[in-house]
């Protein structure tokens, strides 16, 4: 059995068609990508996995469980943790504090101490930065901020929605080898990313997706070396 599951799953805002009956799986444990170009429907998926946006057709399962009518807080309480496009931190309270909102969830709110020994061992410059206004810290740090929030919800499926927006190089490579380090700490991580090298580079799997349809599936590696996506994503 899957650990996720989205089965011929149709999205709409309004009278039009976001995703055109989608299909794919995310087994436990494991790193998948979604890549495409902007509009090509990755953050939908993910708002709709979250509960964010109801399916017009189709199913969504969770270790069994459908997704499909249940409320985006009851979706948080099974494991499910989205990180968010842009970060969405709380700008005028400290890092420490946005850190500790992520454990609101009764099962994490028994771990805090523990859960914060986690994401400052993954992220030590948050250490330093606890007490400082969260709308004050650089890209990079805010990202670790929003990384670390998530992970104190104890996620079992940990999603990231475009880590890498606007973050200068040398802060991507961290944030990439976070997200590998998470999960050889054995999350399931769902990842929607631009950066397609890279992401696929990190992925045992991915799906690239086109204009509300997954066109291509497989190993990260055999798409990396795929002639179409290539040219249409590599430059190559």
């Amino acid at each position: 059995m899957s650990f996720l599951s989205l089965d011929k799953v149709e999205v709409r805002y309004g009278d039009a068609i976001a995703l055109f009956g989608i299909s794919l799986e995310v087994r436990q444990r494991e790193v998948v990508s979604i890549v495409g170009a902007n509009g090509a429907g990755k953050s939908t998926t993910l708002k709709t996995i979250s509960g964010l946006l109801k399916p017009r057709k189709g199913q969504i399962l969770f270790e069994g469980s459908r997704l499909n009518d249940i409320p985006a807080h009851a979706v948080v309480d099974l494991g499910i943790i989205q990180i968010p496009e842009g970060r969405l931190l709380f700008p005028y309270m400290t890092a420490l504090e946005n850190l500790e909102l992520g454990s609101y969830i009764p099962g994490a709110r028994k771990r805090v101490t523990e859960s914060l020994k986690r994401v400052f061992d993954l992220f030590p410059i948050l250490l330093e930065r606890n007490d400082q206004l969260a709308g004050t810290l650089s890209g990079g740090e805010q990202q670790m901020v929003a990384i670390g929030r998530g992970l104190m919800a104890m996620p079992k499926l940990f999603m990231l929605d475009e880590p890498s927006l606007g973050l200068a190089p040398i802060m991507v490579k961290t944030i990439f080898e976070s997200i590998g380090k998470i999960n050889q700490s054995g999350t399931t991580v769902l990842l929607v990313e631009q950066d397609v090298k890279k992401s696929l580079s990190l992925a045992g799997r991915g799906y690239v997706m086109e204009n509300g349809r997954i066109t291509m599936e497989g190993k990260g590696q055999d798409l990396l070396q795929n002639e179409h996506l290539k040219k249409a994503y590599l430059g190559i």
